[in-house]
């Protein structure tokens, strides 16, 4: 389903010309196929109303794929070759698919009828894309964030800035527990030892209160938390440092409640006996009820900017290479994207049942479907 999900293929439509875009082609299946993949996003995004919003969508389709190969042939220009984000993204996918290696995701991708070349050049489309619109636009953009604009932004959202006391928690577990397993163990500090009392060895208890106690004086000395979570933690978290997230009022029980809404950033907590064993519980950050100081929030402010600003000054660039490129589009296709300073008029192209021999020769590849 991962990989379904992905890339939907168009086997059944007869290909023809619809686009050139410099050297490229853009052919019916290719339409075909993103009409798919945007429908299926529109499906997942708003089950019950997709429908309704399918022919606003629709008109973009044909401007995303001209938007995405006038950015590969930037991409291609400025070097950007996506290899190490492609590779990283499979082998993230091959794990959330439980399998053990890419052969095996490859495999996966044949059972349910998909070239994983293809597979692989769509996700290489999209991070160039990526890569190019983040080096030539949102670099500019971040460069052009002013402290006015932070301030501005700020007092213009405060209702958007409100929000309850809350903090962030961090915690190093010392079981008492012959074995603890991940389903047993509590990812977040909700539950106190008497709560779900289980048999226990009172020397292990003893043994890991001792341990737990002798952390505290190490982190009093001076030794960072997440090292010692990750060498000394029985936690599902210890490989990470132990981050458990951010927790509001009401969230927890009132004994974790009580010791950590009283701390400030980088304070920890003396060991908590809980069902596990014992806990220890550092606070990352903690937010008062309220709006909080811009200074708290100024980083969080210059994201909210930089997205606010990224769509139209995509766009803008987008349209200084339509500017710059060879585009030909088939009558009866629009481009919602196209310059009115644009040189190259629409043309009409081959009449449907253009062969593949006719895209060879535009530069494409033919694809093997």
């Amino acid at each position: 389903m991962l990989l379904a999900g992905a890339f939907l293929r168009a086997d059944n439509i007869v290909d023809e010309i619809i686009a050139r875009v410099n050297n490229a082609i853009i052919t019916r299946s290719d339409y075909a196929r993103a009409e798919q993949e945007a429908q299926t996003e529109l499906q997942q995004g708003f089950p019950g109303e997709w429908q309704s919003k399918w022919p606003e969508r629709q008109k973009s389709i044909l401007r995303e794929l001209i938007d995405q190969q006038l950015l590969l042939d930037k991409g291609k220009e400025l070097g950007i070759t996506g290899d190490s984000e492609v590779t990283k993204q499979l082998y993230k996918m091959m794990k959330d698919m439980n399998l053990k290696s890419l052969d095996e995701l490859e495999e996966e991708a044949k059972k349910q009828g998909i070239s994983f070349e293809d597979f692989k050049e769509s996700i290489r489309s999209r991070v160039v894309s990526e890569q190019v619109i983040g080096r030539e636009v949102g670099s500019h953009i971040s460069s052009t964030i002013k402290d006015d604009d932070v301030r501005a932004w700020y007092t213009k959202h405060q209702a958007e800035l409100e929000g309850a006391e809350e903090v962030s928690l961090s915690e190093i577990l010392v079981s008492s527990q012959p074995a603890v397993s991940s389903s047993d163990q509590s990812k977040d500090p909700t539950k106190p030892a008497a709560e779900t009392p289980l048999a226990e060895d009172p020397a292990k208890v003893a043994e890991a209160e001792a341990k737990a106690k002798g952390l505290v004086e190490q982190l009093r000395k001076g030794a960072k938390f997440e090292d010692l979570a990750k060498q000394n933690s029985d936690g599902t978290t210890a490989a990470q440092g132990g981050p458990l997230g951010v927790f509001k009022r009401g969230e927890l029980a009132k004994e974790f409640e009580d010791k950590t809404f009283s701390l400030k950033p980088g304070e920890f907590t003396d060991p908590i006996r809980t069902k596990q064993g014992f806990i220890i519980l550092k606070v990352n950050a903690h937010q008062a009820a309220g709006i909080p100081p811009l200074k708290d929030v100024e980083e969080k402010i210059k994201e909210a900017i930089y997205a606010e600003r990224l769509y139209p000054a995509s766009r803008a660039y987008l349209t200084k290479l339509r500017e710059q490129a060879y585009i030909d589009i088939k009558t009866g296709y629009v481009d919602t994207g196209a310059s009115a300073n644009q040189t190259n008029k629409p043309v009409i192209l081959a009449a449907a049942g253009t062969d593949q021999s006719t895209a060879s020769k535009s530069g494409k590849k033919k694809k093997k479907h």
